[in-house]
């Protein structure tokens, strides 16, 4: 693989990964109480826990978008 198709790659990874985020961002705020009243039942988990798992996964994806996508096309793109 030449070093414009990793380059390329990781460029679009970053690309759809933030989409994909900022969708689950978007899905959580507008459809907050359904999604909150279906966790909640289903891992028998008070909301202020639900909603700190949501904020951690949301924390934890971005900094892997970040780490393994984002700084390696920056790396690339400045070579």
């Amino acid at each position: 693989m030449e070093i414009t198709q990793l380059t390329t790659f990781l460029g679009w990874t970053t690309l759809i990964n933030f989409g994909l985020i900022t969708l689950t961002s978007i899905i959580l705020i507008a459809f907050k109480g359904s999604i909150v009243k279906i966790h909640s039942e289903l891992f028998s988990i008070s909301e202020k826990g639900l909603y700190e798992a949501y904020l951690n996964f949301l924390a934890q994806y971005k900094v892997l978008i970040i780490v393994l996508n984002l700084v390696p096309y920056l790396a690339l793109r400045l070579m």
